[in-house]
């Protein structure tokens, strides 16, 4: 094995991903999550997966796909991210905006949790 190769590309992925995109995804998600564990597992797992596809394509890919439709592909990759995480932080603001002013969870909302019973009714 390679150990300058291997340091090299370490230190250059290593510092290539440090304030990256994914990144800023991976602690936007596990800053939402109760279970960093999970996201730590998995940001880890599509990276690994990541970095083993570019690898074992490296330059024939681009033989076989144009590199127009790969950077079609990446941007509309990033659009598609981009769009779900705005409305997951949107929702959780709707959601925050609720609570404060109504004072309870529109989850936990009367209509929320069924039609009232007969009891309800009479009183």
């Amino acid at each position: 094995m390679d150990l300058a190769l291997l340091a090299s590309t370490f230190v250059t992925v290593f510092l290539a991903e440090l304030g990256d995109k994914t990144q800023l995804a991976i602690v936007t998600i596990s800053g939402t999550s109760p279970r960093p564990g999970a996201v730590f597992a998995g940001s880890s797992s599509a990276l690994v997966l990541a970095s083993l596809l570019g690898a074992g394509a490296g330059g024939s890919l681009s033989a076989v796909i144009p590199t127009d439709t790969l950077q079609l592909a990446a941007s509309v990759g990033f659009l598609v991210l981009g769009v779900r995480l705005l409305l997951m932080a949107a929702a959780e603001e709707e959601h925050a905006q609720a609570i404060s002013v109504g004072g309870t969870d529109p989850a936990l909302a009367p209509d929320a949790q069924g039609p009232p019973s007969d009891q309800d009714a009479s009183s």
